[in-house]
């Protein structure tokens, strides 16, 4: 799981590209579950809220709220 300052840390891309695959385990946990009992269930809930955090601090930085690290770099 990453911490709020190891996302913002990372590129716009490198970001979108771990919501999706954040996105892509969260569906294929959920199939499972549905025809059988999970190893760690509690992977979901940690999936669920590592997507929020990503998802929030994308929205952050499209509102200029905080600028994500890769980005500031760039524009020096």
């Amino acid at each position: 799981m990453l911490r709020p300052n190891e996302i913002r840390d990372m590129a716009v891309e490198e970001i979108e590209q771990r919501r999706l695959e954040i996105e892509e385990e969260l569906f294929n946990l959920k199939f499972r579950r549905s025809f059988q009992r999970l190893e760690n269930p509690l992977k979901i809930r940690t999936l669920r809220r590592e997507l929020a955090r990503i998802i929030t601090i994308l929205r952050e930085h499209e509102l200029g709220v905080r600028r994500l690290g890769a980005s500031t770099e760039a524009a020096e």
